[in-house]
């Protein structure tokens, strides 16, 4: 049995037909899977209404010389078969010749979100070419926006739930009207800080908080990006990044007068702010 990658899209088609989906289909992938997502739109981009990659496999990061690195690093004989992970490697490298190039359709709108380091320990030959890939793909394409996922690593959906959430919700209400459309994403903004609420104990849910205020301000939703800082402020009084980032936003809305007041209070709970410090002066002296 044929069980590469063009094999894997022709059961997608089939699982997907089976279910009764069969058009304006929002496709989430993490990692590998970004590349079922980039064949599948490529094959079928009527019926692809907007794609979402958390931090998923460019298509032309595995050159030849990364392949040979990694056959020389990777020993199939020991993984056990048959399993996914299996037939995964023994066709990795046709897979990565054959997607080599491609890019996703036009007028598909794309997510892309990817920490700032994926994959911490690796040789920087492999972090630094994975993450200049992913900035290349939002620069290249007025399609697709790019979205950092501060302080996670490749499980952004582990380490940034919330994030993964608003985003996929916000690819959503983009096929509702308007009404329906504003109360979805409030119910995902509501979501999303209850989330951070309830997980305050683990030291990820402040960083939930200021990734999910930087995505609406990546996507020009100031006033809910404002909201979201805010709130940060108010659940971590003593995070000199929390008022930062919440100075960054109202000088958006041009509130100077209390940017200022929120510079201060960040670098007077971190004297090492050189940034704050920065754009605390200019404001001043305008």
């Amino acid at each position: 049995m044929d069980f590469g990658i063009l094999n894997g899209i022709k059961e997608l088609e089939s699982g997907l037909s089976k279910l009764g989906f069969d058009n304006e289909m929002i496709l989430v992938s993490h990692s590998y899977g970004g590349l079922y997502n980039l064949l599948y739109a490529r094959k079928h981009p009527k019926k692809v209404k907007s794609v979402i990659l958390i931090d998923a496999t460019p298509s032309d990061f595995w050159n030849e010389e990364l392949l040979t690195m990694r056959d020389n690093n990777v020993d199939i004989s020991v993984i056990e078969k048959p399993s996914g992970d299996y037939y995964m490697n023994v066709n990795f490298n046709e897979t990565m010749r054959y997607v080599r190039g491609m890019q996703f359709p036009e007028d598909i709108p794309i997510m892309n979100i990817f920490p700032e380091n994926s994959f911490p320990g690796f040789p920087e030959i492999l972090s630094e070419r994975w993450l200049k890939l992913h900035q290349e793909l939002g620069d290249d394409s007025d399609d697709v926006a790019n979205i950092i996922a501060k302080g996670s690593r490749h499980a952004v959906f582990q380490d940034n739930p919330a994030l993964i959430i608003n985003s996929i919700i916000k690819a959503y209400s983009k096929t509702l009207d308007g009404e329906k459309q504003n109360k979805l994403l409030q119910m995902a903004l509501d979501n999303a800080m209850e989330l951070s609420v309830e997980s305050k104990v683990n030291n990820r849910s402040e960083q939930d908080l200021n990734a999910l205020g930087y995505s609406f301000l990546a996507n020009d939703e100031l006033e809910k990006a404002l909201e979201v800082f805010n709130v940060t402020t108010i659940l971590f009084p003593d995070s000199s990044n929390a008022y930062d980032s919440y100075g960054e936003a109202l000088l958006q809305a041009n509130r100077k007068a209390e940017a200022i007041e929120m510079y201060k209070k960040s670098i007077e709970l971190n004297p090492g702010n050189e940034h704050g410090k920065e754009v605390l002066s200019k404001l001043q002296k305008e």
